[in-house]
């Protein structure tokens, strides 16, 4: 199979839809149906379309949690009994799946292993975005710019979000750390 950004495909950043948690609540039944017996704990929305009043691709991001990714290598056989087709995606961090092609994407989905690095920095920076208005329109504004600079190189434009999203975690772990008063 070709890998995610084989084919160029223009990255497009829409206004929020309100559907986008009714999709993932719908989209998490099917895979707690279909990969339940990896999964060990709460399936999660990520990305910018769990972030109310985010614009975003238009692409339900989400994360499944695995005891390890050997004891999930069976969901990979799974997959397609979903719509998922497996790409080795970060393979030493992650399964990860595209429905319903890699040429056309309306999903996402991570298996990654619970309490994992990966698994709590994509919390954390959901969880900022959620609780900050202005974290949230300053991503956007970021988005809507890498989406105008390279529309076609989806590898890019995640890398160029790279900074923001680490500026984002190092104040959320700041914030954990701080003594309360």
């Amino acid at each position: 199979m070709p890998g995610p950004a084989a084919r160029p495909q223009t990255i497009e950043i829409v206004p929020y839809d309100p559907a986008w948690p009714a999709l993932f609540d719908a989209e998490r039944a099917l895979i707690a149906r279909v990969f339940g017996r990896w999964i060990t704990g709460t399936i999660e929305h990520i990305g910018s379309t769990a972030v109310p009043g985010l614009a975003a691709k238009a692409v339900i991001d989400i994360m499944a949690p695995v005891r390890s990714l050997a004891d999930a290598a069976g969901a990979i056989a799974a997959a397609p009994q979903a719509g998922y087709l497996h790409y080795p995606y970060q393979a030493a961090s992650m399964h990860w799946f595209c429905k319903p092609s890699p040429h056309f994407r309306t999903h996402h989905l991570h298996l990654v292993p619970l309490g994992s690095e990966l698994w709590r920095e994509r919390l954390a920076f959901r969880d900022a975005l959620r609780a900050s208005s202005d974290l949230a329109a300053g991503y956007a504004a970021l988005k809507r710019r890498l989406a105008a600079a390279t529309p076609t190189d989806r590898e890019a434009y995640t890398d160029a979000k790279g900074p923001f999203v680490q500026r984002v975690l190092r104040g959320a772990s700041g914030q954990a750390q701080a003594p309360s008063r």
